[in-house]
């Protein structure tokens, strides 16, 4: 009698202690969580203006569900993608998935697992209410990620926001999610998908490679190492019998399988604990991914990551698209479209983004409506 008289504050607490040091997870599924009452109950001030997308549903030409109440997060049917659910960047979020879905050929075959921070000031419950209000219909699961996992191994970086623990949480993805999801897409909260999601669910990791992503090799890859990192020959040599290339972390296909059974988990760290002793780089959590990855990356066709669209990590300057289609449009950078846009200094391309903004600003006098409003064409871009 005694456990029922405690908060659920104190009852979340002693869960969390109970389960492994990656995650505690919230279940989801369509037909379980109803409505009524407040949306998203107190705590999630100024988010209850989110819109309720459309319901995106499957074609003809999609697998029929067996059981459309109950979707299983193991179903290796699925579409699986991987992203962080967080206060500040919420808004961002929801713009993707809104995004994936519009142009998904089936939509109901897309499970979304959404990392959130530990002491986020928005509850796993009132993301999971906040998600499900916005997409009834939406396949997905809210797991927390705890922050001590990886507090200790940050180093400071250029930009403060590149320092938040829930940036690291794509090293632990093969921890966090269940072990039956083998394969799955890490996504960026500030990206937009303007093609088919299963175009890129599709890409083919070859011979051991356990990433995809698309690599930019024209980029000056010495400088996201310093200096000491490069005149010391014990650790350059870790290139050696590579021909690395940049590529960013903000859209990967992974090979859950091979990142386990491989312990890539562990070798980021390794890095990560050297760079807390030598500052061998300055940038966030990217040069961990180089050290390991570079120049064993399955390469994906560049029009998956048109990035850099936030402008540089300190002065965020509007940037164009790079040649070629476009299927991703990514805000990388430290200028993000939702805030360019609201502040009445946007970008050429943020326009781009505003048609899957699904936020409801409480001044509706210029009649925007979201989720009536089509995507601007894009030049070069074929995927439509």
């Amino acid at each position: 009698m005694v456990l029922f008289r405690l908060s659920a504050a104190v009852l979340l607490i002693l869960v969390s202690l109970l389960l492994p040091p990656f995650c505690l997870g919230i279940r989801s599924f369509p037909a379980i969580i109803g409505g009524g009452g407040d949306r998203y109950g107190s705590g999630l001030h100024g988010f209850d203006q989110f819109d309720e997308a459309p319901d995106y549903r499957n074609g003809a030409e999609c697998p029929v569900s067996s059981n459309r109440d109950y979707v299983s997060s193991c179903d290796a049917s699925l579409v699986h993608i991987a992203m962080t659910l967080d206060s500040e960047y919420l808004r961002g979020s929801m713009a993707a998935v809104h995004s994936v879905l519009r142009h998904a050929s089936c939509p109901e075959h897309v499970f979304f697992h959404f990392i959130s921070a530990e002491f986020d000031p928005a509850s796993p419950r009132q993301l999971t209410q906040l998600v499900r209000s916005t997409f009834p219909s939406l396949n997905f699961k809210v797991y927390i990620f705890r922050e001590d996992t990886v507090i200790n191994l940050i180093s400071s970086s250029i930009r403060l926001a590149l320092e938040n623990p829930l940036n690291y949480a794509r090293n632990y993805l093969g921890d966090i999610l269940d072990q039956c999801v083998d394969r799955v897409i890490y996504l960026d909260s500030d990206v937009i998908v303007v093609d088919d999601i299963h175009r890129l669910w599709s890409s083919k990791l070859t011979g051991s490679r356990v990433i995809g992503a698309p690599e930019y090799c024209h980029a000056n890859f010495t400088k996201y190492f310093t200096d000491s990192f490069w005149s010391d020959p014990l650790l350059s040599r870790v290139f050696a019998s590579r021909n690395p290339c940049y590529f960013n972390t903000g859209v990967m296909v992974m090979d859950l399988v091979r990142w386990r059974e491989g312990n890539f988990r562990r070798r980021i760290e390794n890095w990560m604990e050297l760079q807390r002793k030598r500052r061998i780089y300055d940038l966030g959590s990217l040069p961990p991914f180089l050290l390991v990855f570079g120049g064993n990356v399955e390469p994906i066709d560049h029009r998956w990551n048109q990035h850099g669209l936030g402008g540089d990590n300190v002065k965020g300057s509007c940037r164009s698209l790079h040649p070629g289609p476009v299927s991703l449009l990514h805000w990388s950078g430290k200028g993000k479209p939702w805030v360019r846009l609201d502040a009445n200094k946007s970008c050429p391309l943020d326009i781009v983004w505003k048609p899957y903004d699904l936020y409801r600003a409480k001044d509706q006098s210029s009649g925007f409506s979201s989720s009536l409003t089509s995507p601007p064409a894009l030049v070069g871009y074929s995927g439509y």
